[in-house]
């Protein structure tokens, strides 16, 4: 797929499982397993999907992931696949961690950050050493000093390098990359994360991080236990959601084990996933 100077490419670093009841707020299991089973202790199988984007001058990849800074107590909590990784992914589009010119993170959550920095001669160090790193400055600011509630979602290690590196370029609000590629403050799930919008006259994709993680919190009330503010995110799904199904917009999804992307409809019981994908190659 192509939008304006940028050809797009998807990978996927990994899989990990998260509790389905925290994934899915206050949806009743009964529910939500119907289209996301959980395993024996209630975790959810979920992806780490990035959207690549390729021109003439910049290589950009949208969040890194876990990571593969784990110790085995953390393995085995978030389940973990030790079968996949950043490399193995890059690998497969022929491209290495040191083509990557820009690392665009929708926020600082360890399964979208995880992957920022790697371990090299005891030194924590930038994973793509030739990019710069996009992200919120509130988004940053918040996960230096998160509250007691999320502190185990900011994981300093994965980030704070990063601005002592000199690498972090913060993003205040609304702001343009270029003329294709759009952020979009949100503030739901935490403070100063951010939507990727990509467009040009033709075609729109938006990489709705964590406001819509899987195909399934499509509907109004799927809201995350995780999100800080729920109503908040409620609003935000109430203004997007419309516009997506109006211009046909593609959503793009870090999270679900299946599904890439999708268009949206309306119908009688709200707006609701239309055409769902697995790769671009199915829009041939």
């Amino acid at each position: 797929m192509e939008i304006g100077k940028y050809k797009l490419e998807i990978i996927t670093s990994g899989y990990l499982g998260f509790d389905g009841g925290a994934m899915f707020g206050i949806i009743p299991k009964t529910l939500w397993q119907k289209t996301n089973p959980a395993d024996e202790s209630n975790r959810i199988k979920l992806s780490t999907r990035h959207l690549i984007l390729e021109s003439d001058s910049k290589k950009i990849i949208i969040d890194t992931g876990m990571g593969n800074k784990w110790d085995d107590k953390s393995k085995s909590i978030y389940a973990y696949d030790e079968d996949h990784s950043m490399d193995i992914a890059l690998n497969k589009i022929g491209f290495k961690p040191e083509d990557i010119t820009d690392v665009i993170l929708t926020h600082l959550h360890f399964d979208h950050t995880g992957g920022s920095t790697i371990l090299k001669d005891g030194k924590l160090i930038p994973a793509f050493p030739n990019a710069k790193y996009h992200v919120q400055k509130q988004n940053y600011d918040w996960g230096v000093n998160p509250s007691d509630r999320d502190r185990g979602s900011y994981i300093k290690d994965n980030f704070l390098p990063l601005f002592e590196e000199g690498v972090i370029n913060f993003i205040n609000g609304n702001e343009e990359f270029d003329d294709e590629i759009q952020f979009i403050e949100i503030n739901g799930h935490t403070f100063g994360q951010h939507m990727i919008k990509v467009s040009d006259s033709s075609n729109t994709i938006l990489f709705c991080a964590d406001l819509i993680p899987t195909v399934s919190h499509i509907p109004l009330p799927y809201i995350m236990g995780y999100d800080l503010q729920p109503l908040v995110t409620l609003e935000e799904k109430k203004k997007i959601l419309p516009i997506a199904a109006d211009e046909n917009w593609i959503l793009f999804f870090g999270h679900d084990p299946e599904v890439a992307f999708c268009t949206v409809m309306n119908t009688e019981k709200g707006i609701r996933p239309d055409k769902k994908y697995k790769s671009f190659d199915e829009l041939s």
